[in-house]
């Protein structure tokens, strides 16, 4: 749970008919995660053929079901085997013969469709020109010696426009309204057309379009648009029957693609990231959990009656970058894992922060936000939204009830600090302790951190850097000797003389170790030595005032609470009620979110930034697809 499970590099070589078989089982078995091989020895790839036709055949696959539907439930059985190459591509061209037949039903429908909206807009036009008891066809004849414009214009407009048109010989005949638009008629002689044309665009005039369908009169148009509603629906119809006979006659054997097509997907996965193999032979190459290699050597025996050879060693120096990290949580911490994987997956052989995490993520929210009655509304509301936030709603349960228990500890009710007795400190009557706490808690944390990238650094090979860097043990006894020297100048400790030799001494192995690692001339590297030491003690003295914020937060939340009692004092009846529900109810949103904020930010830049890179690979098992 604080480092991922160790983990043996396999190489499995088989015969090249078998890689499929020895795909599946490998994802049967869950817990092999393929890895490009290692060696160039075997330099052919048998399986780019076998995952360029799955990929294919999954695509038609996966369009045929958006078109036909989905087939069931999909159930694997125990002794089925994964398709050959040959079996693949015979899927893949029926697959395509059946994509063409589906091809052309979704294209009738489609075309279907067109129509059908095509309609609609002539609906609407036609349903704008129900006012005109006229044939169309005749009104806009384009050899005519009458100009005709239909269209709509600003109703505040319509006066003057027919004003002006008068002098021109048009006329205006207004045929309907639709809010502060009026649909009209102009008519007159075509001599003067581009005269009125300019006239209308200045006065808003939005031309009517009439399509060659609605050239007719009106009556007549609808029952055109009505007779061609029953033909498509008509075509509809058949078109329905052809899509339910396809679904009926294709939709076994898609069912059977389904289940043939999840049976190669484990040998088409592990071809992306690398087969290898030669003549007959080929080699699948990956990480298995090193508890399991017995029960991976069962697993194959059982398949291949030894037709196989394994080989496996432990993880090298060179490669620990590359492993990927299988970690494993219990159900009550798996919801502050999507909190850390925010930042970054640790490195294989890394110290894991999830439960550091959730442990420091819940003390420090409990001591900035300590109420009984807000952590109590916080808890019931995770509570009620159980169902929609999922895992973590356990987040709000957990900081519900640490916020309580640190308002029993400070003896605080939605802010009322006169209704029982703290159990431990009240921070209105005793800020000084409170800071004095908050910092001595930053000096813990981060000492922990200081201590946990020593561990890394040496797991990772880098004992100088564990041993005299800043965020090594060197910069560990530095920080721990200026501590205790500012304890002993402030009459907590009497460590002055042990705690000054203690942090110079820190301080001059950091900087031999900066000297040594400077790679400049004599000025520079003098310079960047003096830079970077300095930058040591200033980064943890920063650090560590950070935490200051704890303190200062749960100070601020009584005066948050203090500043709704003011204001609620002033009122009276309903008026005082509401000010102290309103108050509350603003103090658990705002502060409350700002707190979760502010936690979390303690943990991500005064913690991981000093131990966690992040920069891990997450263990990915060969696994076969369920629907």
């Amino acid at each position: 749970m604080l480092r991922a499970e160790p983990l043996l590099r396999i190489q499995l070589l088989m015969l090249a008919s078998e890689a499929q078989d020895a795909a599946l089982a490998l994802a049967r078995f869950g817990v092999f995660n393929p890895a490009p091989w290692g060696g160039d020895t075997l330099a052919e790839s048998p399986a780019a053929a076998y995952r360029e036709s799955w990929l294919e055949a999954e695509a038609r696959l996966s369009k045929l079901l958006e078109e036909c539907g989905d087939t069931g439930s999909l159930e694997l059985p125990e002794n089925a085997e994964a398709p050959s190459l040959a079996d693949l591509e015979e899927l893949n061209r029926w697959l395509k013969d059946v994509w063409i037949a589906c091809l052309t039903c979704h294209e009738n429908e489609a075309q279907i469709a067109e129509v059908r909206s095509h309609l609609d807009a002539l609906e609407d036009t036609l349903a704008k020109l129900d006012g005109l008891n006229v044939d169309l066809a005749h009104l806009l004849r384009a050899d005519s010696l009458l100009a005709v414009n239909i269209g709509s214009l600003p109703a505040a407009e319509l006066r003057r426009v027919t004003e002006a048109l008068a002098m021109t010989g048009y006329l205006v005949s207004r045929f309907d309204q639709a809010g502060e638009q009026v649909f009209a008629v102009i008519a007159g002689p075509r001599a003067r057309h581009d005269e009125v044309r300019g006239l209308l665009a200045q006065a808003g005039w939005r031309e009517l379009p009439v399509p060659d369908e609605l050239r007719t009169h009106p009556q007549a148009a609808r029952a055109w648009l009505k007779a061609e509603r029953t033909r498509m629906d008509t075509q509809s119809g058949a078109a329905c029957q052809v899509r339910n006979g396809l679904r009926e006659q294709f939709g076994p054997r898609l069912h059977e693609a389904r289940l043939r097509l999840a049976l190669a997907r484990p040998l088409a996965e592990a071809a992306a990231v690398g087969v290898r193999g030669r003549g007959g032979l080929a080699a699948l190459s990956g990480w298995i959990p090193k508890r399991q290699l017995a029960a991976l050597r069962e697993t194959l025996d059982e398949r291949f009656h030894g037709r196989y050879w394994l080989d496996l060693r432990e993880p090298s120096p060179r490669e620990i970058a590359e492993v990927p990290s299988l970690l494993r949580y219990p159900g009550w911490l798996r919801p502050y894992v999507p909190l850390v994987r925010s930042y970054g997956v640790p490195r294989y052989g890394e110290f894991d922060p999830a439960l550091p995490f959730a442990i420091t993520y819940l003390l420090l929210f409990g001591a900035m936000f300590g109420d009984v009655g807000h952590g109590a509304v916080i808890l019931l509301l995770a509570l009620a939204f159980a169902r929609r936030l999922g895992r973590m709603a356990w987040i709000g349960i957990a900081a519900g009830v640490v916020s309580m228990l640190f308002g029993l500890l400070y003896g605080s009710l939605f802010g009322y600090e006169d209704i029982f007795t703290p159990l431990w400190l009240s921070p209105l009557h005793d800020p000084i302790r409170v800071l004095t706490i908050a910092v001595a808690f930053g000096v813990g944390f981060i000492v922990f951190t200081l201590l946990v990238n020593a561990y890394n650094k040496g797991v990772a090979g880098h004992a100088s850097e564990a041993l005299f860097d800043s965020s090594g043990l060197a910069g560990l006894a530095f920080y721990l000797g200026a501590v205790g020297l500012l304890a002993s100048w402030a009459g907590v400790l009497d460590l002055a003389r042990p705690a000054a030799m203690l942090a110079g001494l820190g301080l001059v192995v950091v900087a031999a170790f900066k000297w040594h690692e400077a790679r400049a001339a004599l000025g520079e590297r003098i310079l960047v030595t003096l830079i970077e030491t300095l930058e040591t003690a200033i980064n943890l003295f920063s650090n560590t005032l950070s935490f200051m914020r704890v303190a200062a937060f749960s100070l601020n939340h009584v005066a948050l609470a203090l500043a709704v009692f003011a204001l609620a004092h002033g009122l009276e009846g309903i008026g005082h009620g509401f000010a102290l529900v309103l108050g509350n109810s603003v103090i658990i949103v705002l502060e409350g979110g700002i707190v979760a904020i502010q936690a979390l930010r303690l943990m991500y830049y005064e913690g991981f930034s000093r131990f966690f890179s992040g920069d891990g690979k997450e263990f990915v098992p060969l696994r076969i697809e369920k629907a």
